[in-house]
């Protein structure tokens, strides 16, 4: 029987170019003929520029920005880029604190906190902003011996990770799941116990589609009060998978490639598999927020389109528009040059999405800015 988690894996591996099909954005150059992890073109036609940087962040984006750096570095021989997977609260902190060169975030710098204003002065009096880079569908990841298909609602995904459905026979899984042989296996929750991007969208995804079974506010910090906390998605991803009857939210790319499977999500518009499609479909409701060359993002959590996975993360790359000194901002130009052009394309066999079109566009035009 094929699972959820073997289904979507395939699905991902065939339908993703087409589902979002991004131009490529050749630089100066030519066509180096370097190979990436897939065997596909890692870094054609990269503007190199040299130097070291530092960056850290979410991890969400990890297994990405990895495949990124080792990419760019065999292209570009004089660059040395540093990534630390620390959370996406940590990154912000540090790259305002001038102790990092940019940062990943599952969240945007936040008005309301100051942290805009604050990373001005770490960028010498210029903005700073928030450009979206890797999307990531979060994955309710579960662990339960002889169970490979399940669907939740977001009612159900909410009482399960308040500790109120405690058992995987439970009649409100049931009742979402009749053909389902559910064991009796106590439910284990696990959540990130480190500052997290992952959590504040997973939980303004339940506070919106759930609004009266998770009535905390959404937060990076999370609010429940039952099961075991691990630091990032690595950290989650490995307790679910030593836990019969295990279940955790985490970017899709580490319950895949753990092995675990995946719940369909089931906003009222029927049940979705996780899939390049169904990513796609859920992303068509985003928008822009921001303002200027800040390309914050809204997305529709509460979607019911027939088609569309509701629980999608949007990692952004946090820097300063100017101010760094001249080869650092130079080699962030130049990588995050590449990493919204070229970089998109090997984002697929690593368990993530492109960038849809109207936004990489968008990205690119605000990269092009930068120095």
């Amino acid at each position: 029987m094929i699972g959820t988690r073997t289904r979507a894996t395939a699905q991902w591996a065939v339908g993703l170019t087409a589902a979002f099909a991004l131009a490529a954005c050749g630089s100066s150059g030519g066509d180096s003929g370097n190979t990436g992890s897939d065997g596909s073109s890692a870094a054609a036609a990269i503007n190199c520029a040299t130097g070291s940087l530092k960056a850290e962040g979410s991890t969400a984006q990890t297994n990405a920005i990895t495949e990124w750096i080792t990419n760019y570095q065999t292209e570009c021989s004089g660059a040395t880029i540093a990534y630390n997977g620390t959370g996406s609260g940590a990154g912000r902190t540090n790259f305002i604190a001038g102790q990092v060169d940019f940062a990943g975030s599952d969240a945007a710098l936040s008005e309301s906190k100051g942290e805009f204003a604050s990373a001005a002065t770490r960028c010498g009096g210029n903005p700073a902003i928030n450009l979206p880079m890797v999307v990531g569908p979060i994955a309710v990841a579960y662990n339960v011996n002889g169970l490979t298909d399940l669907i939740l609602t977001p009612a159900v995904t909410a009482d399960i990770f308040l500790g109120k459905i405690t058992k995987w026979d439970d009649k409100a899984i049931a009742a979402i799941n009749k053909d389902a042989k559910l064991p009796s296996t106590a439910i284990k929750v696990f959540f990130r116990s480190d500052d997290s991007g992952t959590t504040q969208n997973f939980t303004t995804y339940l506070n919106t589609s759930a609004p009266t079974a998770w009535t905390a506010a959404p937060a990076q910090k999370w609010a429940g009060t039952v099961g075991e906390g691990k630091k990032g998605s690595d950290g989650v991803q490995q307790g679910v998978a030593a836990a019969d009857g295990g279940i955790g939210y985490m970017e899709y790319s580490f319950a895949d490639n753990g092995g675990l499977n995946s719940a369909q999500i089931d906003n009222g518009g029927g049940a979705v598999e996780l899939s390049p499609e169904s990513a796609s479909k859920a992303l068509e409701g985003a928008t822009v927020v921001g303002t200027g060359s800040d390309l914050s993002l809204k997305l529709d959590y509460a979607t019911k389109a027939k088609g569309a996975y509701p629980i999608v993360l949007v990692t952004y790359e946090v820097v300063c528009t100017k101010g760094l000194p001249a080869a650092q901002g130079a080699l962030v130009k130049s990588f995050l040059t590449y990493t919204a052009g070229d970089g998109q394309d090997v984002l697929g066999d690593l368990g993530y999405a492109p960038l849809p079109d109207a936004i990489a566009t968008k990205v690119q035009a605000a990269v092009a800015t930068l120095s």
